[in-house]
């Protein structure tokens, strides 16, 4: 296994320029992390081709790798052209992913409202769906580049729903990013998620929230609503209510055996939220 850090969980500092995407490269390299995962938010590669490269100096100068990028997506916006411009643009981040050289890279594929993200409206949305990430998959295999659908948002959520679309795809380079917190988004019990859908991981993000029931009084700044209703808010990996040692315990005795980053989105300073999680993540998994 090899833990690093996301660098979404320091987008606080990156977007508020305390950080630049260097700097985090060598944070996470000063706190021992092995690898970096790169998330354009706070910085941007499409039009900066010229940080690519710094990138990579800073990456080789810290002594950690650069494990996978990860962007967002939308395969249902529009009509058929604009469904085919999607194409292109994931394609075009594709090859930035290549000029990084990972072998991973995580897009999102669609997002609907709790509302409307019914099983029904799934099953219809799943032939465009299942289009685009083979058109994409199809095009990273010249790169030996997995690709992989993040279980994000409230539409393709569920571990049953990400293990759907896997298998409609049918690409052995297509697989799924998973997140240890997000499946309580759609009221998923995390540690019985994570035993379905950890053999299709090809990268998995650690994730912890706090959580209240429905039932309970809106808690404030900083909460959201899952799909069913309760009550959550991002926190420290090791802090919140997601059951962390269980969920590593099932991550290790699955075999495997890749890349674990920090995600952190609670509501401490990120630097010292980040590491505290990704201190807590190596000492369990070293106890395991």
């Amino acid at each position: 296994m090899k833990l690093g850090m996301s660098s979404y969980s320091l987008a606080g500092a990156i977007n508020s320029g305390e950080m630049t995407i260097l700097d985090a490269i060598q944070w996470t390299a000063d706190q021992g992390g092995e690898h970096i995962e790169l998330v354009p938010m706070g910085f941007s590669l499409t039009d900066n081709p010229g940080l690519i490269e710094e990138i990579l100096q800073k990456t080789e100068e810290a002594g950690i790798e650069i494990s996978n990028y990860a962007i967002g997506a939308d395969f249902l916006k529009g009509n058929r052209e604009v469904f085919e411009q999607e194409i292109v643009r994931v394609k075009k981040e594709v090859d930035i992913a290549n000029l990084l050289g990972v072998k991973l890279m995580r897009h999102d594929v669609a997002f609907k409202p709790a509302q409307v993200a019914t099983i029904k409206q799934f099953e219809l949305d799943l032939p465009r769906l299942t289009e685009a990430c083979q058109k994409i998959a199809d095009y990273a295999a010249q790169y030996d580049i997995v690709t992989s659908v993040e279980n994000h948002g409230f539409y393709v959520q569920a571990s049953e729903r990400i293990q759907r679309l896997i298998q409609n795809v049918s690409r052995p380079n297509f697989k799924t990013t998973l997140d240890t917190g997000n499946f309580l988004c759609v009221d998923e019990c995390p540690i019985a998620a994570v035993k379905k859908n950890i053999a299709y991981a090809s990268m998995v993000h650690m994730k912890d929230f706090y959580y209240r029931p429905a039932s309970s009084y809106f808690p404030g700044e900083g909460w959201f609503q899952s799909a069913s209703g309760n009550y959550l808010r991002g926190a420290i990996i090791g802090h919140g209510d997601i059951h962390l040692y269980d969920v590593l315990h099932v991550i290790k005795q699955s075999g495997y055996d890749g890349y674990i980053s920090i995600e952190f989105e609670g509501l401490e300073e990120c630097k010292r939220g980040s590491k505290i999680g990704l201190d807590n993540v190596r000492r369990i998994w070293e106890e395991l």
